[in-house]
């Protein structure tokens, strides 16, 4: 079905895709850029994670197989120890009771808060992004090792690409998808008012001007409002608001920023700034309607909804681009990124935000 959208938005479009790069930018900022792991024992990885537990070490997660969606597609974990990146683990398969296998898809770090608090990574399984359903695993040891995985109750997905946020009221909110059909992507929420053991759904948010949208992450204005910036088909950045901690969403709308049909996130800053990273195109050029994953940038935002390009971190063309990246700020201050590098490699970076 053929949609309309207003004309500012394709104006906003035609804008940021002829923009050229800004001038401003610089490497000063990126500290570290490297490979977690350069060989493995799968041609293809996708969709990594990346968390400081509450130890202190960075732990980082992707899924890795012969092809995304083949089922012998398996969580990967690798932690940094000793400044050296660990050789990666086979976590988590789609293996059934019954013997059936299905691929596994998106894992999602998050160090709960506390100081003995566990280290979660949610994923799913399922034959498809249709059929899927969300999972679980704790480590108490900082990632080194896991308990048994547990299914997420039924109707709850878990994070769908980019982390859980925990409100200054102990609130977790875990942004959500549904992709019914690949003409039918919906934006959710998941809510817990008790460390993550119960969930309940928020959502779906409106469309507004029709956006098809999934794989939002959440901010904290200053002000208290949450935003969400969301993946979309329609060439841009999509946003939504909250006002009453992730109960209640605004219809989603454009932001001034393209999106070529992949994944982004982003993380509020301890000084109150918001930071995206995202492929700062909105070229389609498969027939699956996956776009051009290139450039790879970082964005800076005062008031999330007026955005800066500021850093460049990948600018030449690869078969598979640079895609899906994950990024948070440690208790250092500083900011850590993975994403990945050709469905070939995860790729890692540090930056220093002060610096931007």
């Amino acid at each position: 079905m053929n949609r309309k959208y207003p004309a500012s938005l394709i104006v906003l479009m035609a804008v940021f895709l002829m923009a050229p790069g800004v001038a401003a930018e610089n490497s000063a900022p990126m500290l570290r850029s490297e490979f977690i792991y350069k060989e493995a024992p799968y041609p293809e990885c996708h969709a990594s994670t990346i968390a400081q537990t509450a130890g202190g070490t960075m732990v980082a997660s992707w899924f890795g197989g012969t092809k995304e969606k083949n089922p012998d597609v398996c969580i990967w974990v690798s932690r940094l120890e000793n400044d050296k990146w660990t050789e990666p683990v086979n976590v988590a398969n789609g293996i059934q009771p019954d013997g059936t296998r299905h691929p596994t898809w998106n894992p999602v770090l998050l160090q709960a808060p506390g100081k003995n608090a566990p280290l979660i990574l949610y994923y799913k399984v399922g034959p498809s992004p249709q059929k899927w359903w969300g999972m679980q695993m704790i480590s108490k040891d900082g990632g080194r090792s896991w308990e048994e995985p547990t299914r997420l109750p039924e109707g709850i997905l878990g994070p769908i690409k980019n982390k859980p946020v925990v409100l200054p009221d102990g609130t977790w909110i875990s942004p959500s998808s549904t992709e019914a059909r690949r003409t039918d992507w919906q934006v959710h929420f998941e809510i817990s008012k008790d460390q993550g053991n119960t969930w309940r759904k928020a959502g779906p948010v409106k469309k507004g001007a029709g956006f098809d949208a999934i794989q939002p992450s959440v901010l904290v204005m200053k002000d208290g409002r949450l935003e969400a910036l969301c993946r979309t088909r329609q060439g841009v950045i999509a946003m939504t608001w909250s006002a009453d901690n992730g109960e209640t969403w605004s219809p989603l709308s454009a932001l001034a920023l393209p999106n070529p049909n992949s994944g982004t996130d982003a993380v509020t800053l301890s000084d109150g700034r918001q930071l995206l990273i995202y492929n700062h195109s909105a070229h389609r050029a498969d027939r699956s309607g996956r776009g051009v994953r290139y450039p790879l940038k970082l964005a800076l935002s005062d008031d999330g909804l007026n955005w800066t390009p500021v850093l460049t971190l990948e600018d030449q063309p690869l078969p598979e681009g640079y895609a899906y990246p994950a990024i948070i700020q440690t208790s250092d201050g500083l900011v850590h990124i993975t994403y990945t590098w050709d469905r070939k490699r995860i790729k890692y970076t540090v930056i220093d935000p002060s610096k931007l």
